[in-house]
């Protein structure tokens, strides 16, 4: 047995050395844990707003802009990112009125992906990158991406922050809110410019097909598991990074794409907290 474990541990200890020893895997892990982590912590105020539409179509509008940056010869991501914020402050700007904002929402969806085709018809030697953004590709991270991803992070993050009083106010009680003074337009454009940020960030990682694996899943399957705001954020952000860890390392020795590992890992975690809340909810004590 002692000899069986010490196989074993070193066996593990080679397969995590062997992973490290590439730059660009090392650059892969640094790269998703801070996605994951602005994802997951943003998601769950996305989950709890009802605004996960909202989310998707950005992401889309995120595409229409990294193509139309490609055509013009600037980076992608600035595209990206200038144009998912220009979209979320625009989505805010509609206020509260539920079904007005959906109609509108999916409009904008449909329009940002046609964009992207067209600019893709002018531009086709851009297809690669263009398929890259569709589904993701986090081991063709370099490090001055890795850096502008750090820096997209801690502006999201501390944007979150610096809202986070009234936003939670306005998300939970959102009539009281109104009532005692609380701009709600204002916040509704504000948090939407943050999920803007957040879902350009989440596109270089999981794609923008698949950017309700990080966004979403974890938040959602968060939000089943706990009862208080903190206890959601926390738990989001780690099932959110372990399933990127966790993607890449299947992804390593599989061969399999790594964002098909992400999300297949989202999709167990999510359905699995749909389990556990159910088992839960029949185990109660009748009060």
């Amino acid at each position: 047995m002692t000899r069986t474990a010490t196989i074993t541990a070193t066996t593990i200890t080679d397969t995590r050395m062997d992973i490290l020893s590439y730059d660009f895997m090392r650059t892969a892990f640094a790269a998703s844990g801070v996605v994951a982590l602005v994802a997951g912590i943003t998601g769950v105020f996305l989950v709890a707003r009802s605004q996960t539409f909202a989310g998707h179509a950005l992401s889309h509008v995120g595409f229409a802009g990294a193509t139309a940056a490609g055509l013009i010869g600037i980076s992608p991501l600035g595209g990206m990112i200038l144009l998912t914020v220009i979209a979320g402050v625009g989505m805010g700007a509609l206020g509260e009125r539920l079904s007005e904002r959906d109609v509108a929402i999916g409009m904008v969806l449909a329009l940002a992906l046609g964009f992207g085709l067209l600019f893709l018809h002018f531009y086709t030697s851009f297809a690669t990158q263009a398929t890259a953004l569709l589904f993701g590709n986090v081991l063709a991270v370099d490090t001055g991406t890795l850096l502008s991803l750090i820096g997209l992070g801690v502006v999201t993050l501390a944007a979150l922050t610096v809202i986070s009083r009234p936003l939670l106010f306005a998300t939970l009680q959102p009539e009281l809110a109104e009532a005692q003074g609380v701009p709600m337009r204002l916040i509704g454009i504000a948090f939407l410019a943050i999920v803007a940020l957040a879902v350009s960030a989440s596109v270089q990682i999981v794609g923008i097909l698949l950017v309700f694996t990080l966004m979403v899943g974890p938040a959602a399957a968060a939000q089943r598991l706990t009862r208080t705001l903190w206890g959601s954020l926390a738990l989001a952000a780690g099932l959110a990074i372990a399933e990127a860890w966790l993607g890449i390392v299947i992804a390593f020795y599989t061969d399999w794409p790594t964002s098909f590992c992400i999300t297949s890992l989202s999709g167990l975690v999510y359905f699995g907290s749909l389990g556990l809340a159910s088992r839960g909810r029949r185990s109660a004590p009748a009060v």
